[in-house]
């Protein structure tokens, strides 16, 4: 049996602890992707509030308020995968940590890394299903407001005078 080299023990550590960053960096661009949706969901919600406020034809009425729902929706949708976001990066610390203890305490910590590890990557992977559903929705969204005002142009080309 060849002695242990306490660099390359210390090396190996480290390495192992650097191994969730590169799953950190995936999650810090989901969350980053997730608050931008997030902000450009609330702005187009304030658009449509002030638009709600300053119609008076019932029908428009309706259509603004079932877009606004959907923007709640949209919005609660976000929230909960930057929720999960947010946990995966606790997990993956948490992973890098125990490495860490795991190696201080003699290698006594079992299975915690990697489940830990496995954590984060199952709140990485819920996080990215609810954001592709809330992808569908935006693009529901914009369709539908599309069509609202393609049909509303073309009332007014056939009403206009020629």
């Amino acid at each position: 049996m060849s002695p242990v080299n306490a660099p390359d023990v210390h090396y190996a550590i480290l390495t192992a602890m650097l191994a969730p960053a590169f799953f950190l960096t995936a999650t810090a661009s989901l969350l980053l992707s997730a608050n931008n949706r997030l902000a450009r969901v609330i702005d187009r919600a304030r658009v449509l509030l002030k638009e709600l406020a300053e119609t008076e034809d019932a029908e428009e009425r309706e259509l603004i308020e079932r877009h606004i729902l959907r923007q709640k929706k949209r919005s609660r949708i976000i929230l909960r995968g930057s929720q999960l976001l947010y946990t995966a990066i606790s997990f993956f610390v948490g992973t890098s940590l125990t490495v860490a203890g795991d190696a201080v305490l003699g290698y006594r910590l079992g299975v915690v890394p990697t489940v830990l590890a496995a954590l984060g990557v199952l709140s990485m992977f819920a996080a990215s299903l609810l954001l592709a559903r809330e992808s569908s929705l935006a693009v529901e969204a914009v369709n539908e407001e599309m069509d609202h005002g393609h049909a509303t142009a073309v009332k007014r080309w056939a009403k206009a005078p020629t």
